[in-house]
């Protein structure tokens, strides 16, 4: 087959006739069609044109990221201490807290200032030393006797 068919008719009108009076069908049909020089040159520059737009825009959508990312993390944290939290059923604190050693079950006890038992645990040698505190303590304990 011929690669150019109607070359000799120059009016475009006149070499469309032609090949539409000579053909065996028409039917639409999707192909490649190559670009002119000139046509090539400006798609080349509205590529380069609209690669800078796109760098432009990253770059800006990369500072907004930054932005939203420093927003977001400490609200992440946040709510990862809350699930951590609600699954314990507690949280943790650091607060003073009182220590009470008995010397005949020989355990220390930490109580918060609410009077709550907060920890429990086997008294250690130094603990179970009498002090003036505990001696004062036990004194002033119900023996049952004082009716």
């Amino acid at each position: 087959m011929e690669k150019e068919l109607g070359q000799e008719y120059k009016n475009p009108i006149q070499r469309e006739a032609f090949l539409k009076d000579n053909c065996d069908a028409c039917e639409n049909k999707g192909y490649m069609k190559p670009y002119t020089p000139e046509e090539l040159q400006g798609h080349k520059e509205n590529l380069a044109n609209v690669s800078i737009e796109i760098e432009e825009l990253e770059n800006k959508k990369k500072e907004a990221m930054e932005t939203f990312k420093g927003k977001l993390k400490p609200l992440q944290e946040q709510r990862k201490q809350m699930v951590r939290n609600i699954k314990a059923k507690a949280e943790y604190v650091t607060e003073i807290c009182y220590r009470f050693t008995d010397q005949e079950t020989k355990e220390t006890g930490y109580y918060n200032k609410d009077g709550k038992l907060v920890e429990s645990r086997p008294a250690t040698a130094d603990e179970l030393q009498p002090t003036i505190f505990g001696v004062v303590r036990n004194l002033n304990q119900p023996t049952g006797t004082d009716n």
